[in-house]
């Protein structure tokens, strides 16, 4: 009996994923060639911030910029302020002719509330106002006393502590106000700094204004100490009359500070126009002949 023959036949394992051929990479034919200096390229680095050092690629920002920054909140806060104190005074008006009248007639209980109401509203909503502005306006004036100060090499007289003790401090601040903004304004104009600080004409408003509200916002304040329903009414026209100064005060403020800010940086950036390019014509032609891109070039 002799042995059964078999031949065995190798296959290979059927894949899991058919089989695609890969296809050829393309022949590397050198960098692209241009006919001239191409118009197109990487963007000037220059305005970019050094980023080798951990934290040097956030820009730092400049005390110009922060003073902008200030201007930019403080502003709409005076003008706040001033139409929170000119709608208290009207509400203050209202309630003295509500007083006028009531002497020989009967009030609607309806007009007296409205009257309460306005008057509580605007009591609230312009001390707040007024502080913010307070605020951020100090803050400002001492950034601008610094950037003043670097634009003409010079250094303020007084320092900082001293400027802010003036404005909080009753009495004194009657006057320091007005002599640091005559001093800001005497180094933005670039005035020989031997010669004596003279306020222009709307600054020395400002400050005759400043003075009167402190004045008569002192006065109604010791008014209300005061008990009786004569006292009660003449408090009325105090209040009426501290109220219309704040808010004369608050628009000086701002004119101001806005008329401070152009002289000290002229050229703000969010307001710079922005140009789109849609065309170019009469551009110079190439001179070299244009050659086409070779086609198994690397794109």
């Amino acid at each position: 009996m002799q042995p059964m023959r078999v031949d065995w036949v190798a296959s290979p394992p059927v894949p899991l994923r058919p089989y695609r051929p890969r296809r050829p990479e393309p022949h590397y034919s050198g960098p692209p060639a241009y006919p001239a200096p191409p118009r197109w390229g990487f963007p000037a680095l220059t305005w970019r911030w050094p980023t080798a050092v951990p934290g040097a690629d956030k820009p730092v920002a400049q005390p110009v910029d922060r003073m902008r920054a200030l201007a930019g909140s403080a502003l709409p806060l005076f003008w706040i302020t001033g139409a929170a104190a000119a709608f208290t005074a009207a509400a203050e008006l209202l309630r003295y002719i509500l007083l006028l009248v009531s002497r020989n007639a009967v009030l609607p209980a309806g007009l007296l509330h409205t009257s309460d109401a306005l008057v509580v509203t605007g009591g609230v909503i312009t001390p707040v106002s007024a502080a913010l502005a307070a605020l951020v306006g100090i803050l400002w004036l001492l950034r601008a006393r610094q950037v003043a100060g670097e634009l003409t090499g010079t250094r303020p007289d007084r320092p900082n502590w001293q400027v802010v003790a003036g404005l909080l401090i009753p009495g004194v601040n009657l006057l320091l106000p007005g002599a640091t903004l005559a001093e800001l304004e005497h180094t933005i104009l670039e005035k020989p700094p031997a010669e004596r600080p003279k306020p222009s004409r709307e600054l020395s408003q400002w400050w005759l204004i400043w003075a009167v509200s402190l004045l008569v916002s002192g006065i109604t304040l010791l008014w209300s100490l005061r008990t009786g329903v004569q006292a009660q009414a003449d408090g009325v026209l105090w209040h009426l009359a501290a109220d219309a100064l704040l808010a004369l005060v608050a628009i000086r403020s701002a004119r101001l500070l806005k008329r401070y800010n152009a002289l000290l940086a002229p050229v703000n950036p969010a307001t710079v126009r922005r140009f789109e390019l849609i065309s170019v014509r009469g551009a110079e032609l190439p001179l070299l002949p244009r050659r086409e891109r070779p086609k198994d070039a690397v794109r």
